[in-house]
């Protein structure tokens, strides 16, 4: 406590332990109330899912919490749950989601993960009508460690090429000039980097679904880095704590970093023909088709 005040009101920023106590129990009945609160009145457009570590056991490693926030269909972001877990498995992870949609959170038209199979399975499962983005910035990582490190910058520029400046209207015909892009990319480097190539090419599909959604959101909705950046934020706060005193310590804490940076965090704007788009998709999305054999129109990995 002393160590955030200070960063506000300086070294005189002393509080008494009971003083500590009281605002630590106000905290903890407002996370409380949180975290079991009704989402029956949030209607997403897109949900973004991804979990960081934090040690909070005596003697153990570091274990995971995981996280969920959103963007409305009016553009509004929403933190929307927070849980710890032993791994981020299959099991955590659904069990995390099936505790948003029973207190009524409803299926999001796209949801965005890296690529950790739990997590994917989880999604698959919770929200089967959805389709998934993978997280860009993830994935640059993961090639870019098949990569020497004299070669990275010139590797990575050339990835990010791929999915920049598309000309083309959200749809298939954005999907396949991305498509064409990550061939060249391809041929350039396959020789080389036969690895990285193989890393990119491989979930391609699960890397321009984005493409098909409105233009004005593509640059944020191709990667969880809000969440990313929010816990760098409450990895610093932790760090002088060095090892925190439980469970219900780190949730509290990390829940109120979280809940007060999203009071910050942008929402998207919505244009009158990405509004349009959204419900086409949502419509396609969710409406079953009066023939069983027509498949889904939008395939993704999810």
């Amino acid at each position: 406590m002393e160590s955030s005040l200070a960063e506000a009101l300086g070294p005189q920023a002393a509080v008494s332990r009971s003083t500590v106590s009281r605002i630590c129990e106000a905290i903890g009945g407002e996370f409380t109330a949180w975290s079991t609160r009704s989402l029956a009145e949030v209607d997403l457009d897109y949900l973004y899912l991804d979990g960081t570590c934090f040690r909070y056991h005596p003697g153990a490693r570091a274990e995971p919490v995981l996280v969920a926030y959103g963007i409305t269909t009016t553009g509004g972001p929403v933190f929307l749950g927070l849980a710890p877990a032993a791994s981020e498995g299959h099991d955590p992870w659904f069990d995390f989601l099936a505790d948003l949609t029973s207190r009524g959170l409803r299926s999001p038209v796209l949801v965005i993960t890296d690529g950790a199979a739990g997590l994917v399975s989880a999604v698959e499962h919770a929200f089967p009508a959805a389709v998934r983005q993978r997280c860009l910035v993830h994935r640059a990582r993961n090639v870019l460690a098949k990569v020497p490190v004299h070669a990275q910058a010139e590797v990575k520029a050339a990835y990010w090429q791929i999915f920049d400046d598309i000309q083309l209207p959200p749809g298939q015909g954005a999907v396949d000039e991305a498509a064409q892009r990550a061939a060249a990319f391809a041929a350039r480097y396959e020789h080389s980097y036969p690895a990285a190539v193989a890393c990119l090419t491989s979930t391609l599909a699960e890397l321009t679904v984005h493409l098909r959604f409105p233009v004005e959101h593509w640059q944020r909705i191709r990667h969880t880095n809000l969440l990313e950046r929010t816990f760098g934020e409450t990895r610093r706060r932790t760090k002088v704590i060095g090892r925190l005193p439980g469970e219900r310590s780190c949730l509290k804490l990390v829940w109120a970093v979280l809940d007060r940076a999203s009071r910050g965090w942008r929402g998207l704007t919505y244009t009158p023909a990405g509004a349009r788009l959204l419900q086409d998709l949502r419509r396609e999305l969710f409406t079953p088709p009066a023939d069983p054999t027509i498949s889904k129109p939008v395939t993704t990995a999810a």
